[in-house]
């Protein structure tokens, strides 16, 4: 049971920023982020949750790197 947590937690924690790269790509590219909204805040939302997608990818990948 606790070996299938460790698993879901790993591929959670890969699988999610991926969410945020995507989210924020999208948003820089359609400027749709629930509303439409004006290029400016489009491509500053958009490179927030990039970075912010890239960030926990590393953080993730650190904690894998670790416990090996």
């Amino acid at each position: 049971m606790y070996k299938a947590l460790i698993r879901i937690r790993l591929i959670l924690s890969l699988a999610i920023p991926v969410c945020y790269i995507i989210m924020g790509v999208y948003v820089m590219m359609e400027k749709i982020f629930i509303v439409k909204v004006e290029p400016i805040w489009a491509y500053s939302l958009g490179a927030v949750l990039v970075v912010y997608g890239v960030f926990r990818l590393y953080r993730a990948f650190e904690i894998i790197k670790s416990k090996d």
